[in-house]
């Protein structure tokens, strides 16, 4: 799924979801390299509903950061496919 952020350096989310309901593949397309590389390696092969609840709500500016906006994406992708 390619998810477009909202207020955050990283303009935009790629990732994919197993039929298990695991993330992986994730990238981030701009953002802070660190922050956006140690967040995929993370979550890489966990469920998507544990990864939202460790993300969802950690904030930087504007009220969300890089992370709470990947949270938004897997919900955004679980009500997309009836998950």
């Amino acid at each position: 799924m390619i998810y477009n952020t909202r207020y955050t350096c990283a303009r935009q989310i790629n990732f994919d979801v197993t039929p298990d309901k695991k993330v992986t593949n994730v990238r981030f397309v701009g953002g802070c390299p660190g922050n956006t590389q140690a967040v995929a390696k993370l979550v890489e092969g966990r469920d998507i509903d544990e990864v939202i609840s460790i993300l969802k709500g950690i904030q930087c500016r504007m009220g969300t950061s890089c992370a709470d906006q990947f949270s938004k994406a897997l919900e955004k992708y679980k009500a997309d496919n009836n998950l």
